[in-house]
């Protein structure tokens, strides 16, 4: 299917602590990897780390993180790393509510974003920006684009953070806890929509979450993290239902199940 992301042997400490050991693992193009483990496992870590956003205090120490099998993406300036995210490489955060600004438009503030990594008019931008918005589901993506954030929903400002996310139409994206803020209803919806971008442009989805219910949903390959190291890794099936390690065991038995 052709390689998007490999993690080979990670480390990555915060003023020397370490707080990821040891993680390796592969993305391959239209692949859903989940990363599941509970608060302070190193999820949001590992994906901060290929964005080169770990801030001042964090390094990757150890090991590589290869984008394509052809770019190091630690051993890249900030300039390069620049470049990549938003063509190459999208951000889905976990409130995207909080990353826009309540006085300017969304469309405004979209074509912004769009501009900073290539020249577009703002016609060319409003025909992409709608048709995106309308094929992840939004029956009025003109409206969409004039309204202010508050005038938007917690589930829709979610799934235009997908939309912002997908206009330069990456090859990779990380979606950090991108379901945790939402009621189940809206969540059910959040999933959906990222399936269909999958389905849609063929990209490869690194989603961090502590929800097993949305890792059964969404990934094919599941990686479980405990104090900055693999438990277990391998096909979502078999590490959910027949976990070989305690520690996945005590997850799943954690999960609420519904009873007739």
């Amino acid at each position: 299917m052709g390689e998007i992301l490999r993690y080979d042997h990670v480390d990555i400490t915060y003023n020397g602590f370490r707080a990821v050991r040891d993680v390796s693992f592969t993305v391959d193009k239209g692949e859903i990897l989940g990363i599941v483990g509970e608060s302070g496992s190193g999820k949001s870590t590992l994906i901060k780390a290929a964005m080169g956003l770990l801030g001042s205090a964090g390094l990757v120490t150890r090991g590589d993180i290869w984008y394509k099998g052809k770019k190091n993406l630690p051993d890249l300036s900030d300039g390069e790393i620049r470049r990549l995210n938003g063509p190459e490489i999208g951000l889905i955060f976990q409130s995207a509510g909080s990353s826009f600004c309540p006085i300017r438009t969304v469309g405004a503030q979209l074509y912004e974003s769009m501009t900073e990594h290539k020249p577009i008019s703002k016609e060319e931008f409003r025909t992409r920006a709608v048709e995106l918005l309308q094929k992840i589901g939004f029956e009025n993506g003109q409206r969409i684009l004039d309204s202010y954030p508050f005038e938007l929903s917690g589930g829709m400002q979610q799934r235009v953070g997908i939309a912002a996310a997908m206009l330069l139409n990456p090859s990779l994206l990380l979606a950090d806890e991108p379901t945790s803020a939402l009621d189940v209803s809206v969540q059910k919806q959040v999933v959906e929509e990222m399936l269909l971008v999958r389905r849609t442009f063929g990209t490869a989805i690194v989603l961090v979450t502590h929800n097993i219910g949305v890792i059964g949903a969404m990934a094919d390959r599941v990686l479980v993290m405990r104090n900055g190291e693999t438990v277990e890794y391998g096909e979502t099936a078999q590490v959910l239902e027949a976990p070989k390690e305690e520690y996945t065991r005590k997850l799943m038995s954690a999960v609420p199940r519904l009873q007739r």
